[in-house]
């Protein structure tokens, strides 16, 4: 296993937790925030929009985790460092959309 399919796996799991809140608000029809509103991460996108970028995540993180090296649920290693990414990226999600909708 190569040293750059850890940083992969890793990116992989940041992209697939993003793509949970985007994928939740948009498919349940609510706007939220995307990189495409104004201004990017703070205004408020269409759910359509949200549902496009949602999947435009989850297609990444499956590219990362699935399509470089040979990624093993049964590896401890593996999952652990997608674990990372998975909760590296959701606490910084949990920090800046909680200072948006009074989470914090």
């Amino acid at each position: 296993m190569r040293w750059y399919h850890y940083i992969s796996y890793f990116f992989g799991g940041a992209f697939l937790a993003n793509a949970l809140p985007h994928l939740g608000n948009g498919i349940s029809g609510h706007a939220f925030q995307s990189p495409f509103a104004s201004p990017p991460g703070i205004g408020l996108s269409s759910s359509m929009v949200n549902v496009v970028w949602g999947l435009f995540n989850l297609a990444v993180g499956y590219l990362l985790v699935c399509r470089v090296g040979s990624f093993d649920l049964r590896k401890t290693l593996h999952v652990l460092v997608l674990g990372t990414g998975i909760l590296i990226m959701s606490l910084m999600l949990a920090r800046h959309f909680g200072a948006l909708h009074g989470g914090l």
